[in-house]
Formats: structure tokens, C-alpha cells, sequence
């Protein structure tokens, strides 16, 4: 019988690589988030896909079922306060519930260990982590690695946010600290044999790079490899890690939460005892040059997915210097309407009826966009037939859609980063319907999140009033 496979944690950015990954070996893979819809809009063809969160032990049952080799690759530092705590009740239910499932190898992908009695709550969840999933019956094999150089990846996204977009950086001393960093497709390597090597069975190996570097290079090297003037970089004493996490916030997109939690590692210097690794899985590993410049390749590959996703390199507007991580906006309605009256309603937008609501407030923004030389004045969609990929609605464009479900608009006026307006249709089990209206925007830089939060106030009011009055021309069937 087939080895079958379950990669839990596949929404995020490990898992969301490893399971394609797994799929071009053929195998049977299962991909476990706690939003389903997430999955779905990756479009992996024969990939079974199932929604559970180790929160919950009774979801992970099913899960878990006819399931041989587990990778777990769950963290919350996103979920703000108490992270540490809900990692390590995590474990607890997963490594249970595998045991009772009857699985045959956990692989855990934590992070390497610094030499520091003061180690954060990011670094010492994760290890402990580790330690929980090896109490229960369940082998586990642990990988620990430092800085992941992959588009997603955390830490790759910080400095790439700093390199690409300020010439001139006053920085924290962490950018003196030194770590291995390790390419993704490497990274991926060593989960997938380990996986099946039965002497990585209750092993803990560390996982690097060939090259030990600081984050000051790896900066430079992000700029250089993606065209960019390397930054003037000045570190400073005086940016405690809870300054610096607010000076992330400042000139990055990357969210509060997984900032603050990276701060506490970044601040260390990380070193990796990687031999036995090479012994168990031996492979070419990539320069840190040869695995940034891979990083940025696999982003201009990247396939357009059915609804938007951070680091989509297409909803970026195919520009390295947009952030990976969106800033989001938006609001929502419960209607009584049907979600084929929605649809109609939002796949009419545009042209001499405009948008329904608050038309004033779309015309002062397109003559800004006309003054500044961009189309802010182009009108009309094609009409007759349903919307496709790549129509244009005024200055909008469509990037994705799923009938009666969501539409995806690129953002066409001038601004500094890229966006986009994105309308869900979500049918409830009482039978109304939520109608939901989200921006999105991909930052360029200081300037880019200037912008965002500029107009912030404005988006709120805006689809405040437009989800409800889209509803209820929904309800009225006016138009």
C-alpha cells in the first residue's frame, strides 16, 4: 500500500511549498489548514484537502486517518500574545491524536538554537514544540533551520522590504548577527529524506547554508541580485527590540505580530552543526547568492491562483521592490439576497452606472489619477458576455474570479505599490448570504505605506456603505 502523507500547517509558507513539492514525487498527499478555503485557491490537482486546527483534537482525527508520515509545520507567532502557550498545546493534541491515528513518523520543522540564555518566546516555543511531539509514542524527526531564503519566508521578506526601498538605513545591531541561511528547495530536500530515513528516526538535526554571513550581506545581496543600488546601512545602539519591531512596522508590510516575533531571534547570532544532516541527506547546497536569485526566479514563475494570496508575484504588479505581505481593508453585509443577484450586481461594475455607491468620492480620486497622467478617467467593460481573466472594467483588471463566489480587480491608477479589490460571495448554512469587500495593497516601500494608511479612513467608510448598498439592490433586484 502507498506511503500517504500529510503536510498540517499547508497554508503557511513551508507548507505551502512542500506540498507541491510532494506532489511532483507522485505521492498521495493530504494538505491540512484551518481555512480550507485557503487550500483551495491553490489549485493543487489530486491533493486531498482537509480543514482541522490542532486546537481542537476532534478535528484532527479525521485528519489524521490512514495517515504514515506527518510534517508538522505549525506555529502561531502570528497570532500575537500567548503564541508560546498555544504552540505547545498544539503538539500536545497533534502528538495524541497521532498516535491514536496510528502514524508512522512525525517530521517537525523547528529552528535553530542560539547560544543565549535570553532566548524570546519565538525561539523557545519552537523548541519546545519539538520537545512536546517527542513525549508521545509517534517517532519525530526534527529539522532546525535559521534563515529561509525563499519568497514568503519571514525573515527573507524583512530585508528584502529594507534592501529594495530605502537607500539609506538607520538599523537595529541586529543587522550585525550572523546565521547560515539555507535555500528553500535545500530545506525541502532534508524534510522529504529524513522523512524516510530510519536512522533520522528521534533525531534533531540542525539544517544551514554553506556560508555563515550577516544580515547586512544578505541585504546587499538581495539588492545587487535584484537590480537594485545596494543600501547605505548604519547600524545604531539604540533600537531595543520592541523599537525595532515598531520600526518594521514603520518601513515594512510585514504584520506587527510575526515582526515582533522575529526581532527576538534576528538579535542573535545563530551557528549550525549540520554534519550529520549532510551524512543523512547529501545534496548540493546553494550559496546564499545562487538561493536569492533562485528566490526572485520562482516568483516570476509563480501561477496566478482563484483568489488573492500574499506574494503572488503577478498581484505584486511583477515588481521585487512591492511588498510580499498585503495590507488589508474591507468590510462586510449579511443579505437575504441570492448569491446569483450579487453577482450580477458586482460583474456590472463599471461603465455609465458606475459603482453604486458614493460615485462622487470614485470620480475625485480617477481626476487625481487623470491629472497625474494615468487612466483615471477610461470607462466601460465589455459587455454581452460574462466577465474573463484579463477583461478590463474601466481602469480595473480582472485577475481572478469563481462564479458567484469571488472577484479579483487589479488596481489600474497610479500609486506607489500595487492592489487589488476583492468582492466574496459566501453562502451561509441559514440561508442569507455574506457579502464581503476587501483591498489589498502590496506597499512599494515608505511612500507605498504612506499611501495605505492615507486612505485608510476612506476604504472603511466606503465599503461600509457599499456592501450594504449592494445588498440591498441585491434584495430589490434594482439596478
Amino acid at each position: 500500500m502507498a506511503t500517504r502523507y500529510l503536510v498540517f500547517g499547508a497554508s503557511g509558507y513551508i507548507g505551502g511549498n512542500l506540498v507541491p513539492y510532494l506532489m511532483d514525487r507522485g505521492v498521495d498527499v493530504r494538505a491540512v489548514s484551518r481555512d480550507r478555503e485557503v487550500l483551495e485557491a491553490r489549485h493543487w490537482t489530486d491533493v486531498e484537502l482537509v480543514e482541522a486546527d490542532a486546537l481542537d483534537p476532534e478535528s484532527l482525527v479525521s485528519a489524521l486517518a490512514e495517515i504514515d508520515i506527518a510534517f508538522y509545520l505549525v506555529h502561531s507567532m502570528a497570532a500575537g500574545k500567548d503564541f508560546g502557550a498555544l504552540d505547545l498545546q498544539a503538539a500536545e493534541n497533534f502528538a495524541l491524536a497521532a498516535a491514536a491515528a496510528g502514524v508512522q513518523r512525525i517530521v517537525y520543522l523547528g529552528g535553530l538554537i542560539p547560544d543565549s540564555s535570553s532566548l524570546g518566546e519565538h525561539i523557545s516555543s519552537r523548541r519546545d514544540t519539538g520537545e512536546v511531539l517527542r513525549e508521545g509514542e509517534v517517532p519525530v524527526t526534527e529539522i532546525r533551520a535559521g534563515i529561509i531564503i525563499g519568497p514568503g519566508s519571514a525573515a527573507f521578506e524583512v530585508m528584502r522590504d529594507l534592501a529594495l526601498n530605502l537607500p539609506v538605513m538607520i538599523t537595529p545591531r541586529w543587522v550585525r548577527a550572523t546565521s547560515p541561511p539555507i535555500a528553500l528547495s535545500n530545506l525541502l530536500e532534508y524534510l522529504w529524506v529524513t522523512a524516510h530515513a530510519g536512522e533520522a528516526a528521534g533525531q534533531v538535526y540542525d539544517a544551514a547554508g554553506p556560508e555563515h554571513v550577516d544580515y547586512t550581506s544578505m541585504m546587499r545581496a538581495i539588492a545587487r541580485l535584484a537590480g537594485k543600488r545596494p543600501p547605505l546601512i548604519i547600524p545604531v545602539p539604540v533600537l531595543t527590540p520592541t523599537l525595532s519591531s515598531y520600526w518594521l512596522g514603520l518601513v515594512t508590510a510585514v504584520p506587527a505580530p510575526i515582526a515582533r516575533a522575529l526581532i527576538t531571534g534576528l538579535k542573535h547570532s545563530f551557528s549550525a552543526d549540520d554534519a550529520l544532516l549532510r551524512q543523512v541527506v547529501p545534496q548540493h547546497l546553494l550559496t546564499m547568492d545562487e538561493a536569492i536569485a533562485t528566490a526572485l526566479r520562482q516568483e516570476q514563475e509563480h501561477q496566478t491562483l482563484a483568489r488573492w494570496t500574499d506574494g503572488n508575484f503577478q498581484l505584486r504588479g511583477h515588481r521585487h521592490d512591492n511588498a510580499y505581505y498585503s495590507k488589508h481593508a474591507g468590510s462586510s453585509t449579511i443579505t437575504r439576497a441570492d448569491p446569483s443577484a450579487l453577482w450580477k450586481l458586482i460583474t456590472s461594475l463599471g461603465g455609465p452606472q458606475r459603482y453604486y455607491y458614493m460615485n462622487g468620492l470614485w470620480l475625485i480620486r480617477e481626476i487625481m489619477d487623470w491629472i497625474a497622467g494615468g487612466p483615471g478617467l477610461s470607462r466601460g467593460q465589455r459587455r454581452g458576455t460574462e466577465l474573463r481573466l484579463g477583461d478590463r472594467i474601466d481602469y480595473w483588471t480582472v485577475l481572478a474570479l469563481q462564479k458567484e463566489r469571488s472577484l479579483t480587480l487589479d488596481f489600474g491608477l497610479k500609486a506607489p505599490g500595487s492592489g487589488a479589490l476583492e468582492f466574496q460571495i459566501n453562502p451561509r448554512d441559514d440561508g442569507d448570504t455574506e457579502l464581503r469587500i476587501t483591498a489589498h495593497w502590496h506597499p512599494r516601500g515608505v511612500w507605498g505605506l504612506l499611501y495605505w494608511w492615507a486612505m485608510f479612513p476612506a476604504h472603511l467608510f466606503l465599503f461600509r456603505g457599499w456592501t450594504k448598498k449592494l445588498a440591498i439592490l441585491a434584495e430589490t433586484g434594482n439596478q
